[in-house]
């Protein structure tokens, strides 16, 4: 599918930026942020010169919210033809020490967001009987890891939605799949201690872990794809082989 117009959540660092970036070149660009204004902005100045690279303030997780960053990417763009929901936040830890409120956020972010921002977006593309969707889930959501149930969960509710939306749209002419990264070089990986990274690289088949940049190549892939949907495409290195 040619896209015209890419609506990317999560957009301003990490997996996000780097799909905004290798979006930037071929179609317009809105992005979303949320707290991460000044990242959002700089990637915005670094892509000006494809003239339709634009941020949008957008909490995924608030219905309202969302409403607005689209109302403002269909008055800037005239609609978006491609979603990709990256926005995401993990959560490390026991699940019998979880708060309700730390389970809630995850959710809120990881599932809810998705929810929230491809309901805002389907009318205009079930108009235009075109569009491409790819959620970013997780390695983690398809095998699960231990003291990360919670993110794993919510990783797997993508995949869920995923496999069901593909079917529900394919009459409109929409595809729909999902990428489940491993682990890749971002913000996220703070987490983990440098003894931990290096046992981490070591379990994975090609040594090393991921970048945002291949990730993105994935993403691109398949939003581009006519005839391919329903699909969760690992990009994990061969970590679950």
């Amino acid at each position: 599918m040619k896209i015209r117009t890419a609506f990317v959540t999560g957009g301003s660092r990490g997996i996000g930026a780097a799909i905004v970036r290798a979006l930037a070149p071929c179609c317009n660009v809105a992005f979303t942020y949320r707290s991460s204004e000044a990242e959002a902005r700089a990637l915005e100045s670094e892509l000006a010169h494809f003239g339709g690279v634009q941020a949008f303030f957008c909490d995924v997780a608030d219905p309202a919210s969302v409403r607005e960053a689209e109302s403002a990417v269909r008055a800037r763009f005239g609609g978006a033809d491609a979603l990709v929901n990256c926005a995401g936040v993990s959560l490390r830890g026991l699940l019998q020490d979880t708060s309700d409120e730390e389970w809630r956020r995850v959710f809120a972010v990881n599932c809810d967001g998705a929810f929230y921002v491809t309901r805002a977006l389907l009318p205009y593309m079930i108009e235009k009987k075109r569009g491409s969707i790819v959620n970013v889930s997780s390695v983690w959501g398809v095998k699960g890891a231990a003291y990360e149930s919670v993110y794993s969960a919510s990783k797997a509710a993508l995949v869920g939605l995923t496999l069901a939306l593909a079917k529900e749209l394919a009459p409109s002419g929409i595809t729909v799949n999902a990428v489940a990264p491993g682990a890749v070089d971002t913000d996220m990986m703070k987490c983990y201690s440098p003894a931990e990274l290096d046992e981490l690289a070591s379990s994975i088949p090609l040594g090393r872990v991921g970048k945002p940049e291949e990730i993105a190549s994935a993403v691109t892939f398949l939003l581009q794809s006519d005839y391919v949907t329903g699909q969760v495409l690992t990009v994990d290195g061969g970590f679950t082989l």
